[in-house]
């Protein structure tokens, strides 16, 4: 009798890890190497951390958040705490200090990641917290008792401890202040994220060759929807930069199959494309030109491909990209015919959905959980 399909994204996880436990699951760059983690390697490490969470006291219905930017750590322990029955909240580490305590005040979480040691300090300033420390640099741990180091959570009984999560529980949740600054959230369940992923997986025939570049702000929903999601499904190889700042050419140094980014993330290389670009006397600049205005015949758009669009996909990192998703908002038209002349297809997926005002806990009526959202809804960031 044939196991029934996975149905939550640790179960997919799992799922992975006997299909191809030593194919590369994910991969992160430090000091200037790319470091690999096997599908084996990656559902072992978030098991041992949801054993270790477990541990500390997390349990079904309890929230961790995140404030980093992508990194691997934080991605096992969403993992991690999905695992659990809990729910991820990735925020953004450059969120303000009143917006932060904000978020705390209403939200109440016990368990907080820290990506670096302003971050620790910064939460450290709240009590009630218990933080778990990335401690990139790894360094002696940071001596206050609620600090507990990346590296020292994980419980080592791999084998043994059972997934808690269910297809209807909320795997991620987002949060923001919206314009009358007011905590506004949107959640994310495993049915619902399983749903669009397969979607995804379907409309843009990915697979377990592809390669994908998690360079977005980890605190964005499409990050949840467009790139983890997909990724646990098909089994792609997940790949993120060291930096913000080294990111395009990380880029180029993978050259992703899938890019998924904003109209902002495309527009900013599209500048990079015009900075490599000579002055406009150039002839390289008006057979780029005439490619945007698609003109030229055979000849002309053979030498362009060859001398000039060819080598600039290589630059930006696009040289093998088949799979170009922009989320939200299209692209403007000066980027849209720039993509255009460089034979990338840039596709449009939604980013929509309703935002629900959070109440503080001691205005709600119960417990605050983040399994209100119906799986056939689709929400979004």
């Amino acid at each position: 009798m044939e196991n029934a399909q996975p149905s939550t994204l640790p179960d997919w996880l799992r799922h992975q890890a006997q299909r191809r436990p030593h194919a590369i699951a994910l991969r992160h760059k430090r000091l200037g190497a790319w470091r690999a983690l096997s599908w084996q390697d990656v559902a072992t490490a978030v098991e041992q951390l949801a054993a270790g969470l477990g541990q500390r006291g997390f349990t079904a219905g309890d929230a961790l958040l995140l404030v980093s930017h992508p990194r691997e750590e934080a991605l096992l322990l969403s993992l991690a705490a999905q695992w659990n029955g809990g729910v991820a909240i990735p925020l953004d580490p450059q969120l303000a200090d009143d917006a932060l305590r904000s978020v705390l005040t209403h939200l109440a979480p016990r368990f907080v990641f820290a990506e670096d040691d302003s971050q620790v300090d910064r939460l450290l300033a709240h009590e009630g917290l218990r933080v778990i420390d990335a401690n990139p640099r790894d360094l002696t741990c940071h001596p206050h008792p609620a600090v507990t180091d990346y590296r020292a959570l994980p419980a080592r009984d791999e084998g043994r401890f059972a997934s808690a999560a269910g297809p209807h529980d909320d795997a991620f949740a987002f949060v923001r202040l919206d314009a009358d600054g007011q905590l506004v959230a949107q959640c994310f369940s495993h049915a619902t994220l399983i749903q669009e992923a397969q979607q995804l997986v379907d409309t843009e025939k990915l697979t377990a060759g592809d390669e994908a570049f998690a360079a977005r702000a980890f605190a964005a929903a499409a990050q949840a929807r467009y790139l983890i999601a997909p990724w646990v499904l098909s089994g792609f190889r997940l790949n993120f930069p060291e930096s913000l700042a080294t990111r395009d050419n990380d880029r180029r140094e993978l050259a992703p199959t899938l890019v998924a980014g904003t109209r902002e993330t495309y527009a900013r290389v599209a500048q990079l494309v015009d900075d490599r670009l000579p002055g406009a006397p150039s002839w390289r600049r008006r057979l780029i030109s005439r490619a945007l205005r698609r003109q030229g015949g055979p000849l002309a758009r053979t030498l362009t491909w060859w001398l000039i669009t060819g080598p600039l996909r290589e630059v930006i990192g696009f040289s093998r990209t088949r799979a170009a998703l922009v989320i939200g908002p299209p692209l403007d038209e000066t980027t849209a015919a720039l993509f255009a002349a460089l034979r990338v297809d840039v596709r449009a997926w939604p980013d929509t959905g309703e935002w629900r005002r959070i109440e503080h806990p001691r205005e709600a009526p119960a417990r605050q959980r983040y399994g209100a959202d119906d799986a056939t809804k689709q929400p979004a960031y």
